[in-house]
C-alpha cells in the first residue's frame, strides 16, 4: 500500500549496478541524473519511470550530504521506491583519479583538434564526454 506523505525514514533504495560490480547500493532522499532527453530528479514516492541516460553525473542526496557517480549511459529506472542505473561504467566521485580524468580529456581534446581524415571523431566526443563527467563528480571531492 502506497503512502503519500512523508516521514523522516522514507528513502529511494537505490542501486548502480554495471556488469562488474555494484558501485553503489544504499537508501537515498533524492536522486538527480541526466537523461538523453533532458536532466531529471526524483523523490521517495515518485511515478513509476524509465529513461536511457546519457554520459553524466548522477547526485544523490541522502540526510543533506550530497554524492555524486560518473554514469557513463545504461538506463534508470524507480518503481515502488526501488531506483536502478544498469550501466557499462560507473565511479563514485570519491574513487576518480582526477589528474587521470584531465589526461584523458586533453587526449581527446587533442584528437579532437587534430585535422587528420582517420581522427575518429565519435569516439574522440564519446572519450571527452567521459572525462568530462569524471572530472565533475571527482571534483567535488577534491
Amino acid at each position: 500500500k502506497r503512502r503519500f506523505f512523508m516521514t523522516v525514514n522514507d528513502k529511494i533504495h537505490f542501486k548502480v549496478i554495471t556488469h562488474e560490480r555494484v558501485v553503489f547500493d544504499d537508501y537515498v532522499d533524492e536522486i538527480y541524473s541526466k537523461g538523453i532527453d533532458g536532466d531529471f530528479g526524483v523523490l521517495y514516492n515518485h511515478i513509476p519511470f524509465m529513461t536511457a541516460l546519457d554520459i553524466g553525473v548522477t547526485k544523490i542526496v541522502k540526510d543533506g550530504d550530497d554524492d555524486y557517480i560518473a554514469t557513463i549511459g545504461g538506463t534508470f529506472q524507480i518503481n515502488d521506491n526501488v531506483a536502478v542505473i544498469l550501466t557499462d561504467e560507473a565511479q563514485l566521485g570519491s574513487d576518480i583519479d582526477i589528474v587521470r580524468a584531465k589526461n584523458a580529456q586533453e587526449r581527446a581534446l587533442m584528437r579532437l583538434n587534430q585535422s587528420k581524415p582517420d581522427t575518429d571523431i565519435v569516439r574522440a566526443e564519446i572519450a571527452l564526454a567521459k572525462a568530462m563527467a569524471r572530472l565533475k563528480a571527482g571534483s567535488k571531492y577534491h
